[in-house]
């Protein structure tokens, strides 16, 4: 079978982590696999390298932006359009939504391949403008129609999708986002290492966000929230890159809370295991998600979790699993953290009772062969 995939950039995310492990599940399994993707510009690092050691095709496109620009990508869209009818694929699949819908455009204009579409998170939501919102659906409307298939990464997204009218019930298939579990499951010499290089006191518990470091993330929630903890044993650590560290960085010191936190930058993604076993708790603030492959990561590693009620969080975390909150509940949160700090025993039930929901449910392997029952199912 000849797979194309589209996104526009492959960085450090869970989408393009997605993408790459797709990706390389299916040239293992004998496909004829190309990517096409832009440049991966910013500071929140790149999967682009990785993509092009693993095999299969890389086609890199520098119209292809994040960035709504007029001018790119009417040449991105000719450039797409003219590589496709080039490769001639069986599946084109595109993934999140620039990509999605230049590229479902560009295939449907050809005709001649299948056309499937992952929706990794919703580029309408409540905090977009109304008119932002109604561009967004209207696109996505019209590119729904162009979709053989549609992939959601949690429930939720499929229910929101069907909610603004994109798309058709019988479309949309939910595949959970895979990762290679084994690194999580097994506990890493480097989990020590990266304890000891946060120069922690020796009865810490370590409070853990992996996500960039940007807007709708929910970092202010965590600044307000160490504020109002007493426990000096609290520290966190907030993991990742992105173009608000310096906002960040100057709340902290605004609020003199320099002491209870770690910030490390931009980690290699095979170092997460490694943080997530050496991190005692692992919080999720953002307000807008797919679903955070932060959650099931941390329970693979054995680790309680903290996460704000937003799209497909409840899918993994309820009472047996974490502790759920509604958005920008800091009460809540700094009640969660002291909670299981003070309780190491809960954590290790919670921790216990995530491990074992996610293990399955999570390895990217259930996923490519999810993926490829699409893929049959809309070939024949």
């Amino acid at each position: 079978m000849k797979i194309t995939h589209v996104i526009t950039r492959m960085i450090l995310g869970g989408a393009q982590e997605n993408t790459l492990l797709t990706c390389r599940g299916q040239h293992a399994g004998g496909h004829d696999v190309t990517l096409i993707t832009g440049p991966a510009l910013g500071p929140e690092g790149e999967l682009i390298t990785a993509a092009q050691n693993s095999g299969f095709r890389t086609i890199i496109i520098d119209e292809l932006r994040r960035e709504i620009s007029p001018r790119l990508d009417a040449i991105a869209a000719k450039k797409l359009e003219a590589t496709l009818r080039e490769l001639k694929p069986d599946i084109v699949h595109t993934h999140s939504s620039k990509a999605g819908i230049l590229g479902r455009k560009a295939a449907a204009k050809i005709g001649e391949s299948k056309i499937v579409h992952t929706v990794h998170g919703l580029a309408y939501h409540r905090y977009n403008s109304w008119w932002r919102n109604r561009v967004y659906i209207a696109l996505e409307k019209r590119a729904a129609k162009r979709s053989d298939a549609i992939i959601s990464v949690a429930d939720a997204m499929t229910i929101q999708a069907l909610a603004a009218g994109v798309g058709k019930p019988q479309q949309y298939t939910t595949v959970y986002s895979g990762m290679e579990i084994e690194p999580y499951l097994q506990r890493s010499p480097q989990a020590d290492e990266f304890r000891n290089s946060l120069a922690l006191p020796p009865d810490a518990v370590v409070v853990t966000q992996v996500s960039r470091l940007a807007e709708l993330k929910g970092h202010e929630f965590i600044i307000a929230a160490a504020k109002k903890i007493r426990d000096p044993r609290i520290i966190f650590c907030l993991v990742g890159d992105g173009h608000w560290r310096g906002r960040i960085e100057k709340q902290i010191r605004e609020q003199g809370l320099t002491k209870k936190f770690r910030l490390t930058g931009l980690l290699p993604p095979t170092q997460i295991p490694a943080v997530m076993q050496g991190s005692d708790i692992l919080i999720h603030c953002s307000l807008r998600e797919g679903l955070a492959r932060t959650l099931p990561q941390a329970m693979l590693a054995g680790k309680p979790v903290i996460s704000f009620d937003v799209d497909g969080a409840r899918e993994v975390v309820d009472a047996s699993t974490g502790i759920l909150l509604p958005p920008k509940n800091t009460a809540g949160l700094v009640e969660g953290i002291a909670l299981l700090a003070e309780h190491p025993q809960l954590r290790d039930e919670l921790a216990a009772a995530g491990r074992q929901r996610c293990k399955t449910m999570f390895d990217w392997r259930t996923m490519v062969d999810r993926i490829q029952d699409v893929y049959e199912k809309i070939l024949e």
